[in-house]
């Protein structure tokens, strides 16, 4: 008997470090877009000062393949994003008995963490395999696609919309200190005035990109020109385009490099999982 109960307990515990474990994992997805967002907002940097560089996540993961074992750390931002989309992935079936409202609502949340960080693992994998990509043209390519097809401009202006209508969303969130919601209580001072100047900034700057995508996919439709649909990339070079645009591309810069930060130092140490 007495046997029979320390097996039981000892299947407990195993279970449970073994679910430590994958939570482990599934945060260093969270590092992984971090990562991701301050190289964006670096190359962003670049081209506002008149450099260049591709301001999306291919380039991004590309400039991080160029340095000094890059590749090693490739691998574990892919296997991050992989561990993370999968977690997320399994949240999608839980049902924790609350309203039938929130559980759905939840499961939408979830399955829409899951595509997004199964997409910049995508992002990491394709190098960490010694492949290559280009975002823009994949965007170009598949706008196009979809533009072909019956009632493809609507399509193509309603997923417009939605980009735009979550970028306004991410700006919101940064104005209002909704991302606090995301954390666990966050300890000290110093960690509390981090995670409030990194969330703000780098919300707001996250969002900001986003609508100017969606604005952009959105005039794609409307024209029929997929050539519009330029990507994060094009989105940013569009900003450095409009009066004083070096200086707003320099701010959004700065932003998603904070927003990196955020995701890093604080999503993924304080993030409700």
């Amino acid at each position: 008997m007495e046997g029979t109960r320390g097996g039981r307990v000892a299947q407990a515990a195993g279970r449970a470090a073994d679910s430590k474990s994958f939570e482990r994992a599934a945060r260093m997805g969270y590092v992984a877009s971090g990562l991701l967002h301050a190289l964006i907002g670096l190359i962003a940097l670049q081209i506002a000062g008149g450099g260049g560089g591709d301001a999306d996540s291919s380039g991004a993961v590309a400039a991080l393949a160029d340095q000094p074992g890059g590749i090693f750390l490739i691998w574990a931002c892919f296997l991050g994003c992989l561990a993370l989309a999968l977690f997320q992935a399994t949240r999608v079936f839980l049902d924790s008995g609350e309203d039938r409202k929130e559980v759905w609502k939840k499961r939408a949340s979830d399955a829409g963490s899951a595509v997004v960080y199964g997409a910049i693992g995508v992002s990491f994998g394709v190098f960490a395999l010694g492949g290559s990509s280009d975002s823009e043209q994949s965007q170009v390519t598949w706008t196009g696609r979809v533009l072909s097809q019956p009632a493809g401009q609507w399509l193509v202006g309603l997923a417009g919309a939605v980009i735009a209508g979550i970028g306004i969303y991410f700006i919101f969130k940064g104005v209002t200190r909704r991302f606090r919601n995301d954390l666990k209580a966050v300890p000290g001072r110093t960690w509390q005035r981090t995670a409030t100047t990194t969330g703000i900034a780098g919300f707001v700057a996250k969002g900001v990109s986003l609508l100017i995508l969606g604005v952009l996919v959105i005039a794609a439709a409307v024209t029929a020109d997929p050539e519009k649909s330029t990507g994060l990339d094009g989105a940013l070079r569009a900003l450095h385009e409009a009066p004083l645009g070096w200086l707003v591309l320099g701010a959004v810069g700065v932003g998603l490099i904070f927003y990196g930060l955020y995701m890093a130092l604080i999503r993924a140490r304080f993030g409700k999982l």
